[in-house]
């Protein structure tokens, strides 16, 4: 077997594959152009592999390293000529990408997709394809294809190793694997033979840090002074706290929604995201606000601009205690320490809703009203750290020791 190595450098705007063989080094150029100064050489790849450009480049650049290090692989590989060889290859590899069949896995995973494309929803399709692109940076990486038959325990190591060095989250790489296995189980419904029962993982819990605003800190936002600009953005964040839903649904709400049931005003909608009918009561101050408009809710604002303006109207209203928050800090996210109004964005509704009815209203009832499935998935929707809770059972504690022998006893 061949040993080798790969490197790539930036000259003169585009960039260069140098191949380092036993006892010679090659020169390529590649089509793909970026600055010296854009390019890490440390990491081998643009300094930011986030840009269209460069997620196009890094793409590019894993599908020469496994072009040649399959070629390299082979043992009927022109040994008097290397570097026609490889020439040769290259340019295959530029003109059209692989087509990957059979026993493939990114080409099973691909199958699987497409079977499932009529029974899932947008946003599972996305995060599927999200699985795909990191499995194939990890084929780059590996500088391979993987067929089936090697997706085993020894896979499952040299893909945490990979995400391990690239700095993903354990629970980014564990759902990855997850999927993965699905997708073996996918085909052994079909009759062929994997490895899946190797990818078993222990199901870890995450604690992801999240923020939301207590009743006391909604007054404070409803009675701080701000611009014109923002008052709509206020009422939209009220009104999302106070009905629990997500800015997909709460943005869309209308008048026409609204039905009187027993002489109670009722909102009745589907939810985007899972298709279910919600019939939600409208809490008092919903109506309060709508009277402003009159009996009309907001005008609409695209969510960029909405998460912009509620950090804003949060800052005015001194909304500033340190909280934990992920925060992306270079091409990942990790929980920083910083300021609560800068955390603020549209799903603090949602949770600040559930978190502040949470023990007030019985949990069924709530799960109603935000259309969760299951109690554990409504449970990671509260904070059930709330101080005010924790006043309150002290408050208790206080009560019953009063009239406790205890009490008595230390009395006398």
């Amino acid at each position: 077997m061949k040993t080798f190595d790969m490197r790539f450098s930036v000259e003169k705007n585009t960039i260069y594959l140098h191949l380092h063989l036993e006892k010679d080094v090659y020169t390529f150029d590649t089509p793909y152009q970026i600055t010296e100064k854009e390019w890490n050489y440390a990491e081998q790849r643009p300094e930011n592999p986030y840009t269209k450009n460069a997620k196009i480049i890094c793409e590019g650049l894993d599908r020469i390293k496994i072009v040649i290090a399959d070629r390299l692989r082979d043992r009927k590989v022109n040994q008097t000529n290397v570097q026609q060889d490889i020439q040769t290859r290259l340019l295959e590899s530029y003109r059209q990408k692989p087509s990957l069949k059979g026993d493939n896995l990114i080409h099973q995973i691909n199958v699987y997709i497409e079977s499932r494309k009529h029974i899932i929803g947008p946003n599972t399709l996305k995060r599927y394809h999200v699985f795909l692109r990191l499995i194939q940076r990890f084929e780059g990486y590996s500088m391979k294809h993987f067929k089936i038959k090697e997706i085993n325990a020894s896979f499952v190591k040299q893909f945490f190793r990979f995400g391990n060095e690239e700095n993903y989250s354990p629970s980014t790489l564990y759902r990855t694997i997850s999927f993965i296995q699905t997708v073996l189980n996918f085909l052994e419904k079909r009759g062929i033979r994997t490895f899946s029962y190797e990818l078993e993982l222990p199901k870890i819990k995450k604690k992801t840090p999240f923020v939301t605003l207590s009743e006391e800190e909604l007054n404070r936002i409803k009675q701080t002074a701000i611009p014109s600009e923002l008052q709509h953005a206020r009422d939209w964040l009220l009104i999302s706290c106070y009905t629990g839903q997500r800015i997909s649904d709460f943005m869309n709400f209308r008048s026409d929604m609204i039905k009187i049931i027993k002489g109670k005003h009722c909102l009745a909608f589907q939810q985007q995201k899972t298709g279910k009918d919600i019939l939600l009561p409208v809490h008092p101050e919903v109506l309060h606000i709508m009277e402003k408009y009159p009996n009309k809710f907001p005008p609409k604002k695209s969510e960029q601009l909405y998460n912009r303006q509620i950090k804003e109207i949060a800052r005015l209203a001194n909304i500033s205690k340190l909280v934990y928050y992920n925060k992306r800090a270079g091409h990942r996210s990790k929980p920083l320490l910083i300021p609560k109004w800068q955390a603020m964005s549209s799903h603090i509704g949602r949770r600040s809703f559930a978190s502040n009815f949470y023990g007030r209203i019985p949990t069924p009832l709530l799960m109603e009203a935000t259309g969760h499935g299951s109690e554990g998935m409504f449970h990671s929707y509260i904070n059930q750290m709330d101080i005010q809770r924790t006043i309150a059972l002290g408050r208790y504690f206080d009560h019953t020791y009063e009239s406790s022998p205890i009490k008595e006893e230390a009395d006398e």
